[in-house]
């Protein structure tokens, strides 16, 4: 069975097995770790540490995108994210850098200090400007859905058919995006952007349809609201919920988790696959 690739800067990144991308946020208001990396000292330690533990992927952010967000300006934006980059690039010149971003100027700069990937929460929507950057700087592109912006996304949110709807507008981006001649794709669900706790579920049960895209499948669920609020506990008490939902998503299709905690979802990993949990997904499904 063939399995996806993508190229990062001459690099290529396969998914015969699961991969992990560890979040490092780089705000004062995140919401589950904001401000907690305000140095450059911290971002290099967090980054040394998410290495050690099995990182595949670093995902740089610097924009929080939680919902009822402040919007943050460009330059303030550039300023928080290029130096960290910088700074990881000449610590960890190997490392792949992901970068979540919705700015196409934002994206120019981070892949010119070394970054290798652009997550974008709003699957481009946000800036018209983006698609034509991505298909010039060639580098793999993450396409999320998100219904709204993070500071309208979770009034109402309302769907017929949540999965359905989510896919063919991922499925119309990819479209649009691979004959601009972009090859290095990523398909993101979005959860919690734009859901509620139903639809959020309803699209985790109803992942594995989300492999008619043809595309990785990059999961965000670490620590979210989908966990803790029915759980009725805090994020930082979620650890077991998160790993407990990775396991699901891998076992319907999740090519990569993208995570807080880099150590538990290796082991989540580590024991899927040697619970047989890769010859359960579909084979006729499955990339």
């Amino acid at each position: 069975m063939q399995h996806a690739t993508i190229n990062c800067r001459g690099r290529l990144l396969s998914f015969e097995h699961p991969r992990v991308m560890g979040i490092l946020n780089l705000t004062p208001d995140s919401f589950y770790d904001g401000g907690k990396l305000r140095k450059i000292a911290d971002v290099l330690f967090k980054a040394d540490e998410m290495y050690r533990a099995g990182a595949d992927i670093l995902d740089l952010g610097a924009v929080s995108t939680r919902p009822g967000a402040e919007p943050v300006s460009p330059e303030v934006e550039k300023q928080r994210l290029i130096p960290a980059v910088e700074a990881i690039m000449k610590r960890f010149p190997e490392a792949i850098l992901s970068i979540d971003t919705f700015r196409s100027k934002i994206a120019r700069d981070a892949i010119a200090a070394g970054a290798s990937m652009i997550n974008d929460i709003s699957g481009g929507t946000l800036d018209p400007d983006m698609y034509a950057t991505i298909t010039e700087l060639q580098v793999p592109y993450v396409v999320m859905h998100m219904q709204g912006t993070p500071a309208t996304m979770q009034q109402n949110p309302s769907y017929g058919n949540v999965t359905k709807e989510v896919i063919r507008w991922i499925a119309d981006r990819l479209s649009t995006l691979r004959q601009a001649g972009v090859n290095d794709l990523i398909a993101d669900p979005g959860f919690g952007f734009g859901k509620t706790t139903e639809h959020n579920y309803t699209l985790l049960n109803e992942l594995d349809y989300f492999q008619i895209l043809g595309v990785p499948l990059l999961i965000g669920l670490s620590r979210k609201s989908m966990i803790y609020k029915p759980l009725q506990i805090k994020p930082e008490e979620s650890l077991a919920g998160t790993i407990a939902l990775h396991y699901h998503a891998l076992m319907h299709g999740a090519d990569i988790l993208r995570v807080h905690d880099v150590k538990e979802a290796v082991e989540t990993i580590r024991v899927f696959e040697l619970a047989g949990g890769l010859n359960r997904r579909n084979p006729l499904l499955h990339i």
